[in-house]
């Protein structure tokens, strides 16, 4: 009989507020925040404080989880929102329901930023792969890739109503694209180190760019105006859409990650690579033209108080020239408490304030800032849901229903179940913890070296005591539930019991602890385990060695000797038959503890094994390591099980319920991950096959026959190439529409013969081919291609066999007839065109068939364009016959009036200063007549 297991699942993941790989953003209401936690994205409702949904990416692969790396909102009317992830690919999601709409592949390496356009119909999409792709989100199929930077896009910006497109890189230079022609119309150098970002103002004058130089650069967007300075300055500036405007120095020194202007585009925010953030004001025309005429008259008081000359009056005449300090002014610097992660201006401004900007911490903490014209206030914090560094131990109680975790500087009680923060209470670094019998207190190790003791019901510290003078690496129960005892760097081990005290003046009774015995040893104890039987304690030690003494007597009972590195942690299993132990040199051993010998010395982690933990009652285990991973092992068989996939740094801590049917770990990246047992069983030697199969699927750009091909060469100058990439679902879908043409095509045969045979006379009734589902031929190929995602039609057709695609070229022109399928017909006739074009001139017999599709298709799209165009008109003519009887012209005539009024009312203010000034020049000449001298 083979022996099967149950399958551990990924359950849920918490405690990650915004992680540190991508930037956040608000959505286009205002009312909701968006921000990265590691493979997923929190929907953060700013005002309560709370996460009102989670964008969670399908576990339909098995595969580690991939980090959101960007995210971006589509603009007003729609709901949508665009993550990148470090895989490359591009997932978009429907805010309202919470669902993936479509996944998109197209990069090699992590998206590093995304832009829609003004409408949201397009998104260009940059990469660590060099590579800019332009994507159609309403169709959800890449149009084309621009090529031609040598390193990683860093920022995009659309111009000109989305007709072109602006690319920064770290390669130094910006390139405007055209996207008409599909060309790079300009690159734009002047930078000494690498842009990291760059941004447009709403109103689409200047583009700001910025970099780890001291300066900000600005330059003019010259919209597409014909000029009419002559025909060379026709011709010189006909490609160029940005000129340099000027630079500005900068406060910090530290290079610049993020550039944005907030959504009226009066506020320009600097956010550098510390903990500071440059606001600028942004000054309109005629305070900018005001400022440059006071800058340009203080220059000429100081000429004039200098010299008087005649060359003065030949100056006053010449043309007033707005700088770039005219038009950006340094309003203020806000400053974090730490290193700044992402930063975005709120699409809604409240009336008190100019701005809102939220700013994402690398401590896991998101913040919100009210920017006045004189100072920046804290308006709220997001920090409660999550610790601000690693979580270094949890601890599930004994019905498991609450779980504590630690930190650097705070203890938090979660509810493992719903993955929701009960209490934090404030603490020292605590390194080991665990629930007193009864569940009511807790006890926490710190670094420093005390014992702090929790009331768990009201989250306060009731007691402090010191233990030991190094930190307390381990701590563990005694079997008999009245005590614990603590190992330290200090050499020495303590056994503690509790006891009840009363506070002094108070009738209160709470809980504190007295050292009862010290195990002295010769070196630092990393960890400690006691056998569930009470008989024996086993400490591990700095010098590599695990020494057992027997619980009672503290007597020496056996070393176990083997590894090369110090034992980072332990277990004895229930029965008190085998103790594992888990060390830095990334393996465990699993040793027989009534001799002491060694069963199996196995090679479990690419890193340091951090844990390792028994399920209760089995000899099952689990081991947690440096490496990232959780594995399920046999200690019997000594094989391991599963491998878990889903932190995105090292895993510190493990806790395994006391059923066994889950088990909780803790990160580096902040997490706490759930992990449940599934009513799956899964067998030893499929799950061997399944990782032998991942291991060859992983590196399709590596598989024997492209090993060989020579490299890729730089691409020219602004090169275009198809948007796709070849995946496993383009692979696959290539193989079915293969087996599609094939089973057709016998079919067919199946069907001439039966003809045959019926002109013959021996006609018996036809049997189609059950696998065709009562489907012609004709229609059952084209099931299978319909399946085809959009995105990826172009590299499954690439793979096609010419054969192939000859085949699936004779059934286009039954497809045609079928109005939906009209563009599809067209795409596979344009890529199998563009693919085969040499075998097809070569080969004669394709001709009439080509010529057959020429007329067919452009008649097919002429009617379709025509049957749209009707439709369009259509909506245009009810669009005005609802606008007839609505109250949508006075609207329009009520924005004329108020615009009047205000015109009126400045023509008012401009008469009264006039007055004003005659008046005051009146009097000052009154009094000059009146004067004795005169």
């Amino acid at each position: 009989m083979v022996k099967s297991y149950l399958r551990y699942e990924s359950a849920a993941a918490f405690g990650v507020i915004a992680s540190v790989e991508s930037n956040i953003t608000y959505d286009t209401t205002g009312k909701h925040l968006l921000a990265p936690a590691l493979e997923k994205i929190g929907v953060w409702q700013v005002r309560l404080g709370i996460c009102s949904k989670t964008l969670t990416p399908s576990t339909q692969s098995r595969g580690p989880s991939i980090a959101v790396t960007s995210i971006a909102a589509a603009p007003s009317p729609s709901s949508k929102i665009v993550s990148g992830h470090a895989d490359g690919s591009i997932r978009i999601w429907d805010c309202e329901r919470g669902t993936c709409d479509t996944t998109l592949y197209g990069h090699k390496g992590a998206t590093t930023v995304l832009r829609f356009n003004k409408t949201g119909s397009y998104l260009a999409s940059g990469s660590k792969d060099n590579d800019i792709v332009l994507w159609d989100v309403v169709s959800e199929e890449g149009r084309f890739r621009l090529r031609g930077h040598r390193d990683q896009v860093t920022d995009l910006a659309f111009l000109d109503s989305g007709k072109k497109l602006v690319s920064a890189s770290k390669d130094k230079f910006l390139r405007v694209w055209d996207l008409d022609t599909q060309h790079c119309t300009q690159i734009i150098g002047g930078h000494h180190s690498e842009i990291w970002s760059l941004d447009v103002d709403p109103l689409q004058r200047y583009l700001v760019t910025g970099s780890a130089d001291s300066e900000l650069r600005f330059y003019t967007i010259q919209h597409d105006q014909t000029v009419t300075d002559g025909k060379d300055s026709a011709v010189e500036n006909k490609w160029e859409s940005l000129k340099l405007f000027g630079e500005i120095n900068r406060q910090s020194k530290d290079r610049v990650a993020t550039l944005s202007f907030n959504n009226t585009g009066n506020l320009l925010a600097c956010q550098v690579a510390g903990k500071t953030v440059e606001i600028y004001r942004v000054l309109d025309e005629a305070e900018s033209k005001r400022k440059a005429k006071r800058r340009i008259n203080r220059k000429k008081e100081k000429k004039s108080s200098k010299t008087v000359d005649a060359t003065e009056t030949e100056n006053t005449d010449h043309e007033l020239t707005v700088t770039v300090s005219d038009v950006f002014k340094l309003l203020q610097t806000l400053r974090a408490n730490k290193k700044i992660c992402s930063i975005t201006f709120s699409p809604i401004t409240s009336k008190n304030s100019l701005a809102t900007l939220a700013l994402s911490l690398n401590n896991n903490l998101l913040e919100v800032y009210s920017i006045d014209s004189d100072s920046t206030t804290k308006t709220s914090a997001i920090e409660l849901q999550g610790h601000r560094s690693d979580v270094r131990s949890v601890t599930l109680n004994s019905d498991s229903t609450l779980l504590m975790s630690t930190s650097h500087n705070s203890v938090k009680i979660w509810n493992p179940s719903a993955g929701s923060c009960i209490r934090t209470i404030d603490s020292g670094y605590g390194l080991c913890s665990l629930f007193v019998p009864g569940n009511k207190y807790a006890v926490i190790g710190t670094k420093s070296g005390t014992l702090e003791i929790i009331d768990v019901r009201s989250g306060t510290t009731v007691e402090v005591v010191k233990a030991h003078t190094g930190s307390v690496q381990s701590i563990v129960h005694t079997p008999d539930g009245g005590g614990f005892v603590t190992g330290s760097t200090d050499h020495d081990v303590k056994f503690w019991e509790y006891q009840t005290t009363e506070a002094s003046g108070q009738d209160s009774v709470h809980l504190t602890v007295s050292n009862v015995r010290t195990l002295p040893m010769n070196d630092d104890v990393i960890v400690l385990a006691v056998s569930p039987d009470g008989k024996h304690i086993a400490v591990a030690l700095l010098d590599c060695t695990v020494k057992v003494y027997y619980m009672d007597t503290l007597k020496f009972f056996l070393t176990l000797y083997g590894h090369k590195l110090p034992v980072l942690c332990m277990d004895i299993s229930s029965d008190g038959d085998l103790i594992v132990t888990g060390s830095a040199d990334k393996n465990i051993k699993i040793w027989g503890l009534d001799f002491g010998d060694c069963h199996k010395s196995i090679f479990a982690h690419a890193d340091s094994v951090t844990a390792v933990k028994f399920v209760r009652n089995t000899h099952y285990m689990f081991s947690v390591g440096k490496d990232r991973l959780v594995k399920y092992w046999d200690a019997d068989k000594f094989e391991l099980l599963l491998t878990l996939e889903g932190h995105h740094a090292e895993v510190w801590c493990l806790a395994i319920s006391h059923r066994g049917d889950f088990l909780v770990t803790g990160s580096h990246d902040r997490s706490i991950r759930r992990w449940d047992r599934t009513e799956e069983p899964f067998f030893l030697e499929e799950e061997k096959e399944k990782r032998l199969e991942e291991i060859f699927e992983a590196d399709l750009d590596n598989s024997l026959e492209n090993r060989y091909l020579p490299q890729q060469e730089i691409p020219e100058e602004g090169a275009v190439a198809v948007a796709g990439k070849k995946t496993q679902e383009t692979l696959s879908a290539t193989d079915s529409i293969i087996e599609a043409l094939d089973i057709a095509a016998e079919e067919l045969k199946r069907m001439a013969e039966h003809e045959e045979e019926k002109r013959k006379g021996k006609g018996a009734v036809f049997q189609s081919n059950i696998i065709m589902t009562g489907l012609s031929p004709s229609d059952y190929i084209l099931r299978s291609v319909s399946k085809v995602h959009t995105n990826d039609l172009e590299q499954t057709l690439l793979a096609l066999p010419f054969s192939d695609a000859l085949k699936l070229l004779s059934f286009l022109k039954d497809w045609s007839s079928n109005p939906d399928k009209v563009e599809l017909v067209c795409r596979i006739a344009t890529v199998l065109l563009q693919v085969h074009h040499n075998q097809l001139i070569a080969t004669a017999s394709t001709r009439p068939l080509l010529a057959l599709l020429r007329d067919i298709l452009h008649a097919r799209v002429k009617e379709c364009k025509d049957t749209l165009g009707f439709n369009l008109a259509a909506m245009d003519h009810l669009k005005q016959l609802m606008a007839s009887k609505s109250d949508a012209p006075f609207r329009d005539a009520k924005a004329k009036l108020l615009e009047i009024r205000s015109q009126q009312s400045k023509r008012v203010e401009g008469r009264e200063d006039t007055k004003g000034e005659k008046r005051r020049k009146k009097k000052k000449q009154k009094k000059d007549d009146g004067h004795v001298w005169s």
